[in-house]
């Protein structure tokens, strides 16, 4: 499949995607991240090894639509919320004092 990472064109077949991160070590993964087999890979990872290029010159956007269309299963990065506190628990919990509502 014909597809374009970092303005220049790639010709990828999973099976050669597959191929080429096997024997890699995953990095610990802190964003979006793919999985290829029964390994879990930070895309920027992945884009790195397969386009041979440094990982600052694409997104991670351009990595995960290529390997979505070639059937691999992408993930986007844990959400981590905070719980949403009113302003007067925001101040009670500067101020140490438990919040009455």
């Amino acid at each position: 499949m014909r597809c374009v990472i970092a303005h220049f064109p790639f010709d990828l077949i999973k099976t050669d995607v597959q191929q080429a991160m096997k024997g890699i070590k995953p990095e610990p993964v802190s964003g979006a991240s793919v999985t290829i087999g029964r390994r879990t890979y930070p895309l920027k990872q992945v884009g790195e090894v397969i386009t041979r290029q440094d990982r600052r010159d694409f997104t991670a956007g351009e990595v995960s639509r290529a390997l979505t269309q070639l059937g691999f299963t992408c993930h986007a990065p844990a959400a981590t919320t905070a719980p949403v506190l009113t302003p007067l628990q925001t101040a009670a919990a500067l101020l140490g004092a438990p919040a009455r509502v």
